[in-house]
């Protein structure tokens, strides 16, 4: 899952990252409608953090634009007001669902993981594929019965492998499912992650290279 955060105060930004990063969910994060609009263009996003009132670019205008890219990005609109009027204007306009500050950010995180379920086709929240088993819920992963302890990004990329199936997964595919912002596709972050995720998952090894095109899980080990 990718999520946009749009939200011009930035402590506030940075903690709803924080806590979206702790589950392993790749989190931009945009300060005024501007600059949300340009990220939105560059990236496919899951789901948008979307604070009402922001400058450059009103919240209002940027939910609009987003309904009408026709993705399947999902809206959670964050307002300092809470009163019903402004909960079925901010439906009206498109969002999926709305948040009145303060919140919880436990309650925050388990309504975008819920939008996040609705972005994309329903999968199974255990995966296994080679003898690795993936528990997403619990965020817990095992090889042969063995309890791996894998870094978020490990956790991540290795659930980007499983989910494929064993098709190749590119290293651009990677970067923007796992990495927070965008970084050089020069950069050595991927080979670093998955060689350090290797080594994790121990012999027979399951992630093989595919030379010119990125990595894939081999069914069996």
């Amino acid at each position: 899952m990718r999520v946009l955060v749009v939200e011009d105060e930035d402590y506030l930004a940075e903690l709803i990252a924080e806590g979206l990063r702790a589950q392993a969910i790749a989190t931009d994060v945009a300060h005024d409608g501007a600059e949300a609009l340009r990220r939105f263009e560059a990236m496919d996003y899951d789901v948008v953090v979307l604070d009402r009132d922001l400058p450059e670019v009103h919240g209002d205008d940027v939910c609009r634009q987003v309904v009408r890219s026709g993705r399947l990005t999902r809206i959670l609109m964050l307002t300092a007001s809470g009163t019903v009027r402004d909960r079925v204007e901010g439906l009206g306009l498109g969002a999926d669902d709305y948040l009145p500050k303060p919140f919880s950010y436990e309650e925050l995180v388990a309504r975008v993981l819920a939008l996040g379920r609705r972005a994309r086709p329903a999968l199974p929240p255990v995966l296994e594929r080679a003898g690795v088993v993936l528990d997403i819920p619990r965020r817990q992963a095992y090889r042969d019965g063995r309890r791996l302890d894998l870094s978020r990004k490990e956790f991540a990329v290795l659930e980007t492998l499983m989910r494929a199936d064993g098709a190749v997964v590119g290293t651009d595919e990677l970067i923007e499912e796992v990495w927070e912002e965008h970084i050089s596709y020069n950069s050595n972050a991927v080979r670093v992650t998955v060689s350090k995720l290797r080594a994790k998952l121990g012999q027979p090894a399951v992630v093989e290279t595919v030379s010119g095109s990125g990595y894939r899980m081999r069914a069996s080990g």
